[in-house]
């Protein structure tokens, strides 16, 4: 894989789940500072990208950031329950993302279609790209590139157009949107985040590169860089062509809404297409990098061997267990309060990622002061969007404390199996 291939790996992931999934959503939060959360979120990312970077640089593998646990923590309970926990979040994402997949598909080809269409929807796109997916990274890159191209083209034609609009004097809803507040901005963050988690995918592919020190760290760079430009041009243009109303109401497609005013109903044709082909890529990279971490756990002896079974290609049999869970959660989960979960959890993965380098910084050359930096602010954004969530949505920390402690737990099970500890053959 190249670097523009890897870089649109990330971007892919970053942008389908980012902007189509949760602008609205992080404009429903902050208002007309959307803009500056998604940049702050941008900053943030850069901090942990660079950790990324040191350690894909010295230990390229297909396990990508459940490879650094094991580095940073040792093989044991806590870089085995990080890798679950890791693996779980994918997985969960895979399934938000596709119901979102669904979401327009049926917008599109059946106006009149109900929520049933959004799983079947979803659940197509999902068995569609497994099966890619088993093919080989070879088709992954090249499908990433393709989709990639068109999605940003379409985006960039939006945002152009936006631009050329308020600069003409047309709609400006900006300044009608509600200031929120400090600790409402910090909070949103933390789901913004989210939605540039997808680089961390870039370091799975670090074993399918030719010179992984110096084409993984660039791609991270890149990937992290376009989409950050990306996210704040669009969060002013979707903010000022939507008004209020219209944003509370049609917050899952405020993107393509935004097309309507300079680009009539077209364009809200043509984004909404945008919107699936970044779904789609969105889903591919994410459901690369579970077959990536899923065989390197089983490996290490982190999962069943099923896990590491070949089957055709690329896939694994658990892999194939993988989807099935995938394709359950999308027909029978309403994935409102899971996206705090993934959002949270992304965190507690990432923020272990800038402690694994930390310990590390001798072997990868890294700089702590930076790394310090990024686990700080991280750290930060974690807290107050956990308080939030505590606030506003109690059930979705309940389901990420569950997450957690389960991860922990099946992992301790696996481990003690595998060891033969006494409970183990007690029982």
């Amino acid at each position: 894989m190249s670097m523009w291939a890897v870089s649109a790996l990330g971007i892919g992931s970053m942008v389908g789940a980012g902007i189509f999934a949760l602008l609205g959503q992080a404009a429903l939060l902050v208002g007309p500072e959307t803009w500056l959360s998604f940049a702050l979120a941008g900053v943030v990312a850069l901090l942990s990208g660079y950790s990324y970077a040191k350690l894909s640089s010295r230990y390229p593998s297909s396990g990508g950031i459940t490879r650094f646990f094991e580095e940073g923590f040792g093989r044991g309970l806590v870089s085995g329950t990080l890798s679950l926990i890791y693996l779980v979040t994918l997985a969960i994402s895979v399934a938000m993302v596709a119901k979102t997949f669904g979401a327009y598909a049926t917008r599109l080809f059946l106006p009149s279609g109900g929520h049933i269409w959004f799983s079947i929807f979803g659940s197509a796109i999902v068995i569609l790209l497994a099966v890619l997916n088993a093919v080989g990274s070879g088709a992954v890159g090249k499908a990433e590139v393709i989709l990639v191209s068109i999605k940003l083209v379409i985006l960039g034609g939006l945002l152009a157009a936006g631009i050329y609009s308020m600069s003409q004097g047309g709609t400006r809803h900006l300044a009608e949107h509600s200031h929120l507040g400090l600790t409402a901005l910090v909070s949103s963050v933390g789901l913004c985040f989210f939605a540039y988690s997808g680089f961390g995918m870039m370091a799975n592919a670090a074993s399918d590169v030719a010179n992984p020190k110096k084409t993984i760290p660039r791609a991270i760079f890149l990937a992290i860089g376009v989409v950050t430009v990306l996210y704040v041009g669009l969060s002013v243009t979707v903010l000022s062509l939507v008004p209020p109303a219209q944003l509370a109401h049609d917050a899952d497609t405020a993107v393509a809404q935004s097309a309507r005013p300079v680009l009539g109903s077209a364009g809200f044709t043509v984004v909404a297409l945008g919107a699936l082909l970044a779904t789609a890529s969105a889903i591919n990279a994410t459901l690369f990098s579970a077959l990536n971490v899923s065989s390197a756990q089983a490996r290490a002896g982190q999962l069943p061997r099923a896990f590491s079974t070949p089957l055709k290609g690329q896939s694994t049999r658990g892999f194939m267990w993988g989807v099935a869970a995938i394709l359950v959660m999308v027909n029978t989960m309403s994935l409102g309060a899971i996206a705090n979960v993934a959002s949270a959890t992304f965190l507690i993965c990432y923020m272990a990622a800038h402690v694994a380098c930390w310990k590390l910084s001798r072997q990868t050359g890294a700089s702590r002061a930076i790394v310090g930096t990024g686990a700080t602010l991280m750290g930060i954004v974690l807290i107050t969007f956990l308080v939030s969530s505590a606030k506003t949505q109690p059930l979705s920390l309940v389901l990420t404390v569950v997450a957690v402690a389960g991860s922990a737990l099946v992992q301790w099970l696996i481990q003690s199996h595998h060891r033969g500890l006494p409970h183990s053959r007690a029982s």
